[in-house]
């Protein structure tokens, strides 16, 4: 038996909305691992202030945001970390007081801006997982993005020029977002693994977990 199914495996997977945390989570939970997505906790906190205007499901939480140049934009921008804030919070303590437990955690595009103290609990309980996205990769989330939103914090970085629609101006400042939010990932990360290379359909949650012990086993 592998020495890493021997002890709490306990994994945090961090990267770009699209860049596939949720499908590997649950394709570790499928093996049995307990999981956690931070996404629908902080949907079941923001539920009612969902509900009071007509949304649900992560989409909802997208549509409640707004797009970024809508006038509620920023305080619900506000609103929704300190929700992400409380939830990881919560989460961490949990952990913290089991530490015999394994845990597979999906975090949110924007758990990055949850704070040192946080993001330093986080990296003493959990090995970080940062999915990284090629620059073909990237366009396609950005693509994505437009076609599909999820609740993204652009935390200033949606500026828009004279005379360009919304639209355009995600299509031009997702890029520096994604490359701001890629150097926080990594020096966040215990280990990288490339999107690209988690594309292929016979990788299964064994290959997964062993690409992560190959890029952390000297390390740790």
């Amino acid at each position: 038996m592998d020495t890493h199914l021997q002890k709490p495996l306990r994994l945090a997977l961090i990267g770009m909305s699209g860049a596939g945390k949720t499908f590997w989570t649950k394709k570790l939970a499928a093996g049995r691992y307990p999981a956690i997505s931070c996404d629908d906790r902080i949907e079941q906190k923001l539920a009612p202030r969902l509900a009071a205007g007509g949304y649900a499901g992560i989409n909802g939480v997208a549509a409640w945001m707004g797009w970024p140049d809508s006038a509620a934009y920023v305080e619900r921008e506000s609103e929704y970390l300190a929700e992400e804030i409380h939830t990881l919070d919560e989460i961490l303590t949990e952990i913290e007081k089991q530490p015999e437990k394994s845990l597979v955690l999906d975090t949110t595009g924007s758990v990055i801006y949850t704070g040192n103290n946080l993001l330093m609990r986080l990296r003493r309980q959990m090995t970080i997982v940062h999915l990284a996205a090629s620059a073909e990769e990237q366009q396609l989330l950005i693509e994505r993005y437009l076609k599909d939103p999820k609740p993204v914090l652009w935390r200033g970085a949606f500026q828009p020029k004279p005379g360009e629609a919304p639209r355009e101006t995600v299509a031009r400042c997702y890029p520096a977002l994604i490359a701001a939010r890629g150097q926080s990932y990594e020096a966040l990360a215990h280990c990288t693994l490339q999107v690209a290379a988690l594309r292929d359909p016979s990788l299964d949650a064994a290959a997964f977990l062993k690409m992560i012990q190959d890029k952390t086993g000297s390390a740790q």
